[in-house]
């Protein structure tokens, strides 16, 4: 005769209503925190937009580019900070606006500056079918060299006419140039299958990832002006001029291309910081 099965043990199971779900799902995770969110796109973004030492467990690259206009705020204001720092040792304002330039150029690996080269000598190709090609070589042409130079000249003649609140226009420029950038990848097509552009479109949120980036800016708008009363011109200035020359030079390319590639991302990133900060020596105070 076979032995009964022993009992069932009711007191079990009034101590783990749950447990029927529990043994249904017993690998789901926890949802992450925000910082577990957050912190890994953010190193992510670092690891990718510059040359800075990240380790590399923490990157994680999806949807980086919403990030890049605060990675534009924390080189800007880095820059500001060694622009004081040579100011306090006497150094002259046009010898520091050349330093800062090129340094700015160094902790981004030129990155941004070559997709604004390759641009150039992509649009000086007469025939639109070949553009993209020219664009893709190595070469730096001619057009892309005089590209470069009135880039980084109009930065430095700009930055050197600028007294005062040169950290704040540093962290303005890049952060702008940078939103440009996210506004390019949200709104336009992306011409290539492949590339280093490709992944940002294919993770974009293009309903929300350029908002963070914006109010980011605005508020640093609201910073200058309420460490700087006075400066409420430039403040002012410097939201809805960065605004309308990052949104007017990535509407500028697609129209030129019929969409972007990753050097046209770097070429609305230079030239943006450039217009905005010639347009800074007009409305600081």
């Amino acid at each position: 005769m076979m032995p009964s099965p022993p009992p069932k043990n009711e007191a079990d199971n009034s101590a783990s209503p749950n447990r029927n779900l529990d043994s249904a799902c017993p690998n789901t995770p926890p949802p992450l925190s925000i910082h577990q969110r957050i912190g890994p796109r953010f190193a992510g973004a670092i690891a990718f937009y510059t040359v800075l030492p990240v380790p590399q467990h923490w990157p994680e690259f999806n949807r980086i580019a919403s990030f890049a206009p605060f990675v534009g705020v924390l080189l800007g204001t880095s820059l500001g900070a060694i622009d004081w720092g040579l100011a306090t040792l006497g150094m002259p304002r046009v010898t520091r606006s050349v330093l800062i330039i090129l340094t700015g150029i160094a902790l981004t690996g030129g990155l941004h500056l070559d997709g604004a080269m390759d641009t150039a000598d992509g649009l000086a190709t007469i025939d639109p079918q070949k553009r993209l090609v020219v664009m893709a070589d190595s070469a730096t042409g001619a057009f892309g060299a005089m590209a470069a130079i009135a880039i980084v000249g109009l930065k430095i003649a700009a930055l050197s006419e600028l007294p005062e609140h040169r950290w704040l226009a540093l962290a303005a420029i890049a952060g702008w140039g940078r939103w440009g950038q996210v506004v390019a990848i949200a709104r336009y097509p992306y011409l290539k299958t492949q590339g280093k552009g490709a992944f940002h479109k294919a993770s974009i949120h293009p309903q929300q990832d350029w908002i963070p980036g914006l109010a980011l800016l605005i508020g640093l708008s609201a910073l200058t002006w309420a460490l700087s009363p006075e400066a409420w011109g430039m403040a002012i200035g410097t939201a809805i001029g960065g605004a309308t020359i990052a949104i007017l030079t990535a509407a500028w390319f697609n129209r030129k291309l019929g969409g972007h590639t990753g050097d046209t991302y770097g070429a609305v990133v230079e030239w943006t910081e450039a217009i905005l900060l010639v347009l800074l020596t007009v409305v600081h105070p």
